[in-house]
């Protein structure tokens, strides 16, 4: 499979971008070149992915997204994840990088295995009870090394015909992480961004991708005048929410990076009793 450019130019937007969110906003500048470290990071990984594929199927015959993991080129990769993690991340995580790293091969492959089976279909974080921090932890050291392979299986994917209106991705039946307005005639066309593949997909404007409310007045926006361009859409039915970055306002926001800027947004919906749909890569 030919490398995409249009894939590898996109984690290069991504790192810019969260590159000059962390000198705007101060106040999330360490989460940020965090990340810019992990997306430079992924951005190999699927460079590698797709070299090392070469003429081999990317996918099994069956043509099931989540097919087996091909730990044959991901393995080996993983060790520089752990200690990159290590090196960077906040106390907590860069100890249960440290520790998995001693573990070996086999607690790797039941870790990652896991998560590519059940990831993004459901959110463990957005209600992780007392004592459950180190799952959320462990959870973060197969969702941000197995994101580019998931980007890269994606991008192999032919887009399903889509009948109706679907609530989860129709590549990889994941839920939602983020909504996009991108411009269309005067407005804006609602899209939803895959939390476990990145696939975008279009989406109804009034509608709630939770629970499917179609209320209006039972669907309130919220923006915060220090981030114009991220509306914060809510459902007073399921009490769930949905952040979407409105590149009609910005055309130089990148949805995951700014997503991962607006921390004031996410404190705001918790204390007003809204739950993320699915949190980012850093559990916001």
């Amino acid at each position: 499979m030919t490398i995409s450019r249009q894939k590898l130019s996109g984690y290069e937007k991504r790192i810019d971008r969260a590159e000059k969110l962390a000198e705007e906003y101060p106040f999330a500048a360490k989460p940020l070149k965090f990340y810019t470290r992990i997306a430079q990071f992924q951005k190999e990984l699927f460079t590698t992915i797709a070299k090392q594929w070469g003429s081999h199927p990317v996918i099994q015959a069956t043509g099931e997204f989540r097919s087996d993991l091909n730990f044959m080129v991901l393995l080996p990769k993983y060790p520089n994840f752990l200690a990159l993690v290590e090196a960077n991340a906040p106390h907590p995580l860069s100890e249960t990088a440290a520790r998995l790293s001693q573990e070996g091969s086999a607690a790797w492959m039941e870790l990652l295995g896991k998560y590519w089976s059940e990831g993004g279909r459901s959110d463990e974080n957005s209600v992780l009870r007392p004592g459950e921090q180190r799952s959320a932890l462990k959870e973060f050291l197969a969702r941000g090394f197995l994101q580019p392979y998931a980007e890269f299986i994606g991008e192999a994917i032919a887009e399903p015909a889509i009948e109706a209106t679907p609530y989860v991705c129709p590549k990889c039946d994941s839920l939602p992480l983020l909504g996009v307005l991108k411009p269309e005639g005067d407005g804006g066309r609602r899209f939803l961004h895959c939390a476990f593949c990145t696939h975008e997909w279009a989406f109804r404007r009034i509608l709630c991708p939770a629970c499917g409310e179609e209320r209006e007045d039972k669907l309130p926006v919220f923006v915060a005048e220090q981030f114009p361009h991220i509306r914060v859409e809510c459902c007073d039915t399921c009490k769930r929410y949905l952040r979407t970055v409105d590149l009609t306002k910005n055309g130089n926001a990148v949805a995951e990076a700014d997503d991962l800027a607006a921390i004031p947004l996410t404190l705001w919906a918790q204390e007003n009793g809204y739950a993320r749909i699915h949190t980012n890569l850093l559990g916001a």
